[in-house]
């Protein structure tokens, strides 16, 4: 826009010039500013004594649909230093909590005729500030011959005033390349960061809170960052907890043992979406990134893209080709069927069969929305596992839909690890084939060697097969990865025992009951611990404290009574053993927690009379055959051996 009168402003001993953008403090001394940087400085000056809020000026600065608000705060800073202001001072720009900005002095405006072109601030870039400053060149040459004209009139005044104020401009450039020099370091010490947690966002109105979509921008994210080899990010299930709407980040980030926190707040009215993300450094608690981004929710995909990239950008991370593929890679296109997926990803960690089942409905409908969605196919694998292992459903049924859906996610998309974590996982419980199960689990973490679900499920397969040390290997790392998973802490603790390691098993149980006071799975693997050190007592105390926790599942149980037969109280085992009868003919009962407990018995026969219906019914739990040792008196039985050799385990 052509502007024919072009104006000046000048408030303590600064001068605005705008048709040339130029900053000048006393005696000309030039001050420089970045296009944008002068551009905010403009709109304070122009409406010096209102409060400014941060979202006008956002806007007024930036046209772009996206806007990151770490733009502006870099800008005020610079502001700041440029014009001498103090920290926390607000000589020149206060800060109005929750408001916004103010700027401070008083402001004359100037005017001279100039046909100076205006360029408007959606539009200027680099070569409007190499032009200023060209400008800026070429006055203060015309002032050095002007000067040496006058030099013996005024007696080298002039001279010492231009010396005065080259001295002034050298210490403005100085601070300037200073603080560039500064913000260089910094950047190296964000590039170091290896280690991140995003936490759930949370709502920008309480009373209008969407946990599955708080949850749900946190697991998207973690997701697609997650695939760096370069970076460590805690999974869902260690940051699931950290849902306050009071929560501190830093807090939360020492807790988790990370040097970064991206946390965030997420609000949806009607088809709009309001997302505020911000990146901090857990050491200081200085903030590394921060952006605001308004779209339709339609744009929510614009969004997690924008956000994945800032991070990443933001600590330097070496990505390879195949890795900035992933990063980019959108999983659907729908966000109806993006919004059933979240739901039933936030209802299936609830971890009860009716929640499970409610999970699935919504994992169909996302596809029946989007058949081509192969992390709502691997979503739906994992539940229909979940129901049949946590939930005791009959496995046939359940572990073939479980099978299936994850070999259609695979189908549709290779290079997702949670589907070959997920294919490992059927392959391992239901075909009983550990080649193909080990196999399906190392591609998973070729895809991200970093996920801990991988690492903690390939664990699992090679315990069962007694490789003992892999094990304890792959399950150390997987705890790693999430420290406070108590899934992670219990399975070790299961790990060291069947390794014959128990002081060492309930030493880790012990620590992951203290995380997790009300998880039922330590309390289990303890009293198997105790069994195997022959303190029945100990052991019986644990099996009912986990099924006081968890009723539905009847494991406790066999371990119970298992120690009360093997501590002389036989008829109070018959008790726990005739209600699993019982129980077994209204609905499944795996048959291998009878068996065990006909093996503390000491009735063999009917041991592997059941063991052999386990077989039968592609019992999950029969895996466990190799390395029970509560099954130790039945390994020189011939029919116990043949059931290892159709088991494919080898003695």
């Amino acid at each position: 826009m052509i502007e024919p009168r072009s104006q000046i402003f000048e408030f303590d001993d600064f001068r605005v010039d705008v048709a040339k953008r130029l900053l000048t403090k006393g005696d000309a001394v030039p001050l420089a500013l970045t296009p944008k940087v002068f551009d905010t400085l403009l709109y304070l000056v122009r409406h010096s004594g209102r409060v400014i809020g941060k979202d006008e000026l956002m806007r007024e600065i930036w046209t772009d649909t996206v806007v990151e608000e770490n733009n502006l705060s870099q800008n005020i800073s610079i502001l700041r230093r440029t014009l001498g202001e103090k920290p926390g001072e607000g000589r020149f720009i206060a800060t109005v909590p929750g408001l916004g900005f103010r700027f401070v002095p008083e402001v004359i405006e100037l005017s001279k005729e100039s046909p100076t072109a205006q360029l408007s601030s959606g539009n200027k870039n680099e070569e409007v500030y190499n032009e200023t400053h060209r400008h800026e060149m070429s006055d203060r040459e015309a002032g050095i011959r002007a000067d040496s004209a006058i030099e013996t009139r005024n007696g080298g005044k002039n001279t010492f005033r231009f010396a005065l104020a080259s001295v002034l401009a050298a210490l403005a450039a100085g601070s300037f390349g200073f603080y560039l020099w500064r913000e260089a370091g910094r950047i190296a010490a964000d590039s170091q960061i290896k280690t991140i947690a995003i936490l759930p966002f949370k709502p920008l109105v309480a009373e209008n809170r969407d946990e599955a979509l708080e949850m749900g921008m946190a697991d998207t994210l973690i997701s697609r960052l997650g695939d760096s080899q370069g970076l460590i990010v805690r999974p869902l299930s260690s940051v699931r907890g950290f849902g306050n709407l009071d929560q501190d980040a830093v807090a939360v980030g020492r807790e988790l043992g990370v040097e970064a926190v991206l946390d965030g707040s997420i609000q949806r009215w009607g088809e709009k979406i309001r997302v505020n993300a911000r990146l901090i450094k857990v050491a200081d608690g200085r903030l590394i990134w921060t952006g605001t981004f308004e779209e339709e929710f339609s744009g929510i995909f614009t969004v997690q893209d924008a956000i994945s990239n800032r991070v990443a950008t933001a600590l330097s991370l070496r990505l390879s080709a195949d890795e900035k593929m992933r990063l980019a890679k959108r999983q659907t296109q729908n966000t109806e069927a993006y919004q059933l997926y979240i739901r039933g990803r936030f209802l299936v960690f609830k971890l009860t069969p009716q929640e499970i089942e409610k999970g699935i409905s919504y994992f169909q409908e996302a596809i029946s929305l989007d058949p081509q969605y192969a992390l709502a196919h691997a979503g739906l694998a994992d539940a229909f596992r979940s129901l049949a292992l946590g939930s005791e459903m009959p496995p046939n049924e359940t572990l073939q839909k479980s099978k299936a859906a994850a070999q259609k996610a695979i189908e549709l998309d290779e290079s997702l690890s949670e589907a070959h974590t997920a294919l490992g996982m059927t392959i391992f419980w239901s075909d009983w084939k550990w080649a193909e199960a080990e196999s399906e689990f190392k591609r998973a973490l070729e895809l991200s060697p970093n996920s801990a679900n991988a690492h903690l499920f390939y664990s699992h397969l090679l315990s069962n097969l007694g490789r003992h040390e892999e094990a304890l290997a792959e399950i150390r790392t997987a705890r790693e990865l999430d420290p406070l998973f108590p899934f992670a802490g219990a399975l070790e603790g299961q790990s060291l025992s069947n390794a014959g390691r128990n002081d060492e098993a309930l030493d880790r149980l012990r620590k992951t009951s203290e995380l997790a006071p009300n998880f039922w799975m330590p309390h289990l693997f303890a009293s198997g611990a105790y069994i195997e050190k022959g303190m029945y007592d100990e052991a019986v105390a644990e099996a009912q404290l986990a099924t006081k926790l968890s009723p539905f599942q009847t494991a406790s149980v066999a371990y119970e009574a298992y120690a009360l037969a093997k501590s002389g109280k036989q008829d109070q085992a018959r008790v726990k053993l005739n209600d699993l009868l019982e129980l077994s003919r209204k609905r499944f009962v795996p048959p291998f927690h009878i068996a065990l407990i006909y093996s503390g018995l000491g009735e063999q026969n009917e041991a592997l009379g059941w063991l052999e219906r386990a077989f039968d019914q592609r019992d999950p739990k029969i895996t466990f055959l190799k390395v029970n040792r509560k099954l130790n008196s039945l390994r020189n039985e011939p029919r116990f051996i043949d059931l290892m050799r159709r088991m494919g385990f080898d003695e």
